[in-house]
């Protein structure tokens, strides 16, 4: 399979559907600027798109300060890939969401941040201005790593708020952008 030089991949583990919401929403903000999205759950790996994607977006929720346990398995399973270098050069970003306000996403983020340096991708942070802190504001979290977003222990119909979203939608939309500029066109 072959993909064009503007092919974004967002990877997930999403036990409850928070998690894949808001990849669903990073992905709307991509495909706005005209790449081609791959959105996957860690459950169903396509290693043949990951390996030929220009850019890579990892997500999970943070479970007790860390990545899922499942996340951790799909992080491992990636060693060949490490070893072999298929993803050095790859743009990369990370997403997390838990129920607490903090629920130590930072933690995730930085797991996920050294998880990509370690293959020799490109991070990328969310280089958004906080706009506020209601729940209709963006980066109302104020996070420059990757995204934040919340949940507050929620059904996924309500969660995460409408900021949290907009602001996926605007992370997308910024790595699209990226993408776009890393590959000249």
């Amino acid at each position: 399979m072959s993909l064009s030089s503007q092919s974004l991949a967002i990877v997930y583990h999403s036990p409850y559907g928070h998690t894949a919401k808001v990849a669903a929403h990073i992905a709307q903000g991509a495909k706005k600027i005209g790449v081609q999205v791959h959105l996957m759950s860690i459950e169903h790996i396509d290693w043949d798109i990951l390996d030929q994607a220009q850019g890579i977006v990892l997500g999970c929720p943070t479970y007790m300060g860390s990545v899922t346990a499942d996340f951790k398995k799909f992080m491992d399973s990636s060693s060949k890939r490490w070893k072999d270098r298929l993803w050095q050069g790859k743009l990369s970003a990370g997403f997390t969401n838990s129920g607490g306000l903090s629920g130590d996403k930072l933690s995730v983020l930085q797991q996920i941040q050294l998880f990509a340096m370690q293959h020799g991708m490109l991070w990328s942070g969310l280089p958004l201005m906080p706009t506020g802190s209601s729940e209709t504001d963006l980066n109302r979290l104020s996070s420059c790593m990757g995204l934040m977003t919340q949940s507050d222990n929620a059904p996924v119909e309500i969660t995460p708020p409408q900021g949290d979203l907009n602001t996926a939608i605007w992370f997308g939309e910024y790595l699209a952008g990226l993408l776009n500029r890393l590959h000249h066109t």
